[in-house]
């Protein structure tokens, strides 16, 4: 017989339950998660929600690299034109080529040598520079950024030549050919540096309504073109919270010697949030600490990562590279984010995620929990960090960083890969500001470019 007092027992049981799993829950980590999930009902959710947001900008390109050396010649310019495509430097006078010279080697991408692109000017040149880095001497140097220079053939202490296919990142030509450019440039003329031409990727659009996410700001972009699939506010300026640390990175990857040890002091770690594995007294290469910055978004390990440099000169680094790759509404005054004076757009962040992809991939494996070459052993056990990028286990995902602070809300910069109906690979940038909820609205996003243009995940 179940009298009340039974009851009353099997009611707290079940509710003591409940509470558990309710637990359980809610602190499921987000970094297993998938964009699709096999759930027809939050497929057909996600299509019900027709929001007011216009992609007002559909089919039109954002500005890159390349438009601005096409500007360049427009205006008659003095400058310097390093293409690493077509493996060709070219000088340029009043906007037309005077002397074009074949590269003979450039910098490995997948190898943290990536030749870095953007726009910059001769800093200074000398007749012979030593690198610190590859231990051999640089004839005709020409300094234009970081650890970047144009120049001849490198040769060893006892004068014989230095051969290999890949550079450290420089660029390098025949020594008659970097000795007429040394003999010409003058500090201060501009340099501009291109990766790849605009490649033209046809969309099939079937003029599907965008989706109703809770996002302030966004912009969705195929990668390779520029082409815009879908923005709203795109160039307004927002907090982009830890989304800065993807900048400090690539700052430390071209200005220090990844190899290069730093101890920890106490003075390092004042920034908010863990320190576990990060304790004073311990040393690390630069290239290490790359892991718990982008997998874990450590905040103290971008303040130990700005003191290779010393923090302001790091800090005004960031915002010089900002400047280079077109992030015209950027600024930065933290190394972490953690204030919400780290400012930029949409579009800027575009800018960012574009120049990683090309230029800086291995910080991309990293977001996703992948080793690179760490030149040598690495301290931490990347299997055993909570990453912070909630899509990094999906397959799809091929890189990216999120955030988030009080004054920004939830922001972040992903990249996934789809392929088309002709089993064409396409890479889509999905960069979202001010979020309340990034997973669903990811996940919303990444439904309506699959409906909508007919893409397919690999």
């Amino acid at each position: 017989m179940v009298t009340r007092d039974n009851r009353s027992f099997f009611f707290k049981i079940f509710l003591l339950f409940a509470i558990l799993i309710a637990i359980f829950l809610l602190f499921q980590p987000w970094e297993e998660s998938y964009v699709v999930e096999q759930n027809n009902d939050y497929q057909d959710n996600a299509n019900s929600l027709i929001g007011e947001e216009r992609r007002d900008d559909i089919h039109s390109y954002l500005i890159l690299i390349n438009d601005k050396r096409d500007e360049f010649i427009n205006e008659e310019k003095d400058f310097l034109e390093i293409n690493l495509a077509l493996r060709k430097v070219k000088l340029y006078q009043d906007g037309l080529a005077i002397k074009e010279s074949p590269i003979l080697a450039l910098g490995d991408v997948r190898n943290w040598g990536g030749s870095a692109t953007g726009i910059y000017c001769i800093k200074s040149k000398a007749r012979s520079s030593y690198s610190t880095v590859s231990e051999v001497y640089m004839p005709y140097a020409l300094h234009y950024y970081g650890k970047y220079y144009l120049h001849g053939e490198p040769y060893n202490f006892d004068g014989t030549k230095f051969s290999s296919d890949f550079s450290g990142g420089c660029i390098r030509l025949a020594d008659d050919q970097a000795q007429y450019y040394y003999e010409t440039i003058n500090p201060g003329l501009p340099v501009i540096v291109v990766s790849q031409e605009r490649k033209i990727n046809n969309y099939n659009d079937a003029g599907l309504d965008f989706p109703v996410i809770t996002a302030t700001n966004y912009l969705v972009t195929d990668l390779e073109s520029g082409l815009i699939l879908a923005e709203k506010k795109s160039q307004e300026q927002k907090p982009i919270a830890s989304i800065t640390k993807m900048m400090t990175a690539v700052v430390v990857a071209e200005n220090v010697n990844l190899e290069r040890k730093i101890e920890v002091d106490s003075s390092m770690l004042n920034a908010y949030g863990s320190i576990q594995g990060l304790e004073e007294g311990k040393t690390f290469k630069a290239v290490e600490l790359f892991y718990p910055l982008l997998i874990e978004s450590s905040n103290n390990a971008a303040e130990i990562l700005s003191h290779f440099l010393g923090r302001n000169r790091t800090i005004n680094l960031m915002n010089q590279k900002a400047e280079a790759i077109l992030m015209i509404g950027s600024e930065f005054v933290d190394p972490h984010g953690l204030s919400e004076g780290n400012i930029a757009t949409a579009r800027d962040i575009f800018q960012l995620t574009r120049y990683v992809y090309y230029i800086r991939p291995p910080l991309l494996e990293i977001s996703r929990s992948k080793l690179v070459r760490n030149f040598g052993g690495l301290q931490f056990d990347v299997d055993s960090m909570w990453n912070k990028n909630i899509f990094s286990q999906d397959p799809n995902f091929i890189g990216g960083k999120t955030g988030f602070i009080k004054a920004s809300r939830y922001t972040g910069t992903m990249i996934f890969r789809f392929l088309t109906e002709e089993k064409e690979m396409r890479d889509i940038s999905i960069i979202y500001l001010g979020s309340e909820s990034p997973k669903a609205d990811v996940q919303r996003i990444y439904s309506w470019l699959m409906e909508n243009f007919n893409l397919k995940p690999i």
